[in-house]
This record gives C-alpha cells, structure tokens and sequence, in this order.
C-alpha cells in the first residue's frame, strides 16, 4: 500500500457507502501505523490472507504499478470486484493477461483515473459537448524537482501524463490517436525530469501534453496542471491545482491543492466521489464510467507505449 494507498483507506473508512474491513501491506511497520489510524479495521500482511478471512466483496489495489496485475488477478480469482490505480499495469501485455477474469463491461474492475470525478472536468466536458467540436487542447502536468526522488524509476510519462492521457480519451470520445510524438528530457540526477507528447486523431482534433518535474520549492507543495481547450468560436481554460486559495505569512502557501480530503470524520473531494461510484458499481446500481474501464486503460496503456516508443526513437512519430 503506497501513499495513495492510505488516502483510499482514510476515504472509504468515512464514506456512508462503504465499510472498510481490511487493510494489507508488507510493510509491519507501515500496516501498524495504518491500523493505528483505523482503529477496529483488521491488518494483513499479504492479500491472500486477507481474501479468505476478511471475506470483503470489493478491493483497491493502490502500490507500484509492477504489482497491479498480479494482485488484481487474485482479488478477481476470489470472485471479488476491483479497483485498480493508474496506470493499469507496468505494460500492455500483462495488462492483457487480466482478460480472462474480466466481467463484460468491466463490471468487476474499475480503474482509479480519479479526475474523471472531478466536478471540474465533469463540467469542462459538459461544457465542451454542448459547442462546436473541439480542434486543440494542451495539459500542462508539472510537480515538484523533489518528485524524482519519491518515485525513482517512474518518467513523468507514467506517473503523471497518464492522468492526462485518460482525460483525453474522454475528450475524443475514445477514438485511436492516428499520430503520437514524445520526447523524453534526461535529469540533471539521471532519469527524465520532462515529457512531451502528441497525439492527432483523424476527425482532425489535435491533444499536445506537457509533464515534468521542475517546480522550485516556491510553489505550491503539489506545482499546478492546466487544462486548455479551442473550438472554432470558443476557449476554455481549466485550472483545477492548486485550488483557489493563497496564503501569505513568511512565504506565500497554497494550503488547498489536490481537491483530497481523506479526513474519515467527513471525506470529500475527487476521491471521495470516485470511490462513491466504485461502491454503485460493486453494488450493482451503476456502471463503470466510460474512460474507467478495462478495455479503456488497455487502450491508454497501448498511447503511453506509442509515446514512449517515439520518445525512444528521438521523437519519431509511430
């Protein structure tokens, strides 16, 4: 269980939809912590332990994307429903291994793209259905220089773009990019501290994307994404980190970033409503959203792998 790990325990311990009734890690040390904090939720140190008692009808599996497939592969084997972080797995053919244990329409898996259910892209998609079809967009991704080292080995690519990436398959309605170009920018500490993508599509639509980890500790603690648009007669701009909401004492602060508030007393915010859904799925009473789906991260992981493969090849276009 990463960090995120812990926010999803910290939700679903709070939400009226849900009762949280195990946790599991590796780690002693980190699972003590955890059921410290959860008082009355049981702790396991592997997850086929945990599968045969703690007899749970849904799981979330949040820990390096490496261990995604095999872990979601026993949640599904037990008969249990899933949700999976981003990205899906560490690459499309283990992703595909998971087929087999897929319901039709991904009933018993849904994957963590927790921007989806952000009230603000819901409204930014909304807005953009409702005008003439969109011609360009461009996501800016960037986060602290400190990030590399929190996450060593992950390129901004998968760590951050792929939230991009999930966003833009909505936009496009799912559609397979005719063109993909990326470039991949060595740090100055070894491994790639910038991304850069694009994908064209042959409706003519046009998605540009930009992940790094380059803001400076002045900035806010979580750096800033922006969301641009363009149709034939409008723009629109989307700023959904850091929040609205500047302090200044010694230093200017951002103390609202990510709209996360795992606080079990009264959770809100985008993953509050992300597993909310996850629950009406497990339940029965809803869908998995479309850009949340299997089939769909199957294809977001095939466009992280066309990027990846130009950014390999000096930015040639595949």
């Amino acid at each position: 269980m990463g960090n995120f790990g812990r926010l999803h325990a910290r939700t679903l311990a709070g939400i009226a939809e849900a009762e949280l009734v195990a946790l599991v890690d590796s780690r002693a040390e980190r699972l003590a912590q955890l059921t410290q904090e959860l008082p009355g939720v049981k702790g396991y140190a592997d997850l086929g332990t945990a599968l045969r008692e703690a007899q749970a009808a849904a799981w979330v599996v949040a820990t390096q994307t490496g261990t995604h497939v095999p872990l979601a592969a026993q949640v599904l084997a037990a008969g249990a429903s899933v949700l999976v972080e981003k990205p899906l797995a560490a690459d499309l053919a283990s992703a595909h291994s998971l087929a087999q244990l897929v319901a039709p329409e991904s009933r018993n898996l849904m994957l963590g793209h927790i921007l989806l259910f952000a009230s603000e892209f819901r409204s930014f998609l909304s807005e953009t259905k409702q005008r003439d079809p969109l011609v360009y967009f461009h996501s800016f991704r960037h986060r602290p220089t400190t990030t590399a080292d929190l996450f060593p080995g992950e390129n901004p690519f998968r760590l951050l773009m792929v939230h991009d990436l999930y966003m833009a398959f909505v936009l496009a309605q799912g559609a397979e990019p005719v063109r993909a170009m990326g470039r991949l920018h060595p740090g100055a500490a070894g491994g790639y501290d910038l991304a850069r993508g694009e994908l064209e599509w042959a409706s003519g639509l046009w998605g540009s994307f930009t992940a790094s980890y380059l803001t400076p500790s002045g900035m806010a603690p979580d750096g800033f994404d922006r969301l641009e648009a363009f149709g034939r007669t409008w723009a629109a701009r989307l700023e959904m980190n850091p929040r609205p909401f500047t302090l200044w004492a010694e230093r200017a602060e951002w103390p609202l970033a990510l709209d996360i508030n795992d606080d079990p007393a009264a959770p809100q915010g985008w993953m509050a409503e992300e597993l909310r859904c996850f629950c009406r799925v497990v339940q029965g009473e809803a869908e998995v959203p479309f850009g949340a789906r299997y089939e769909d991260g199957l294809k977001i992981l095939n466009w992280l792998e066309r990027l990846e493969r130009s950014a390999a090849d000096d930015g040639t276009a595949c």
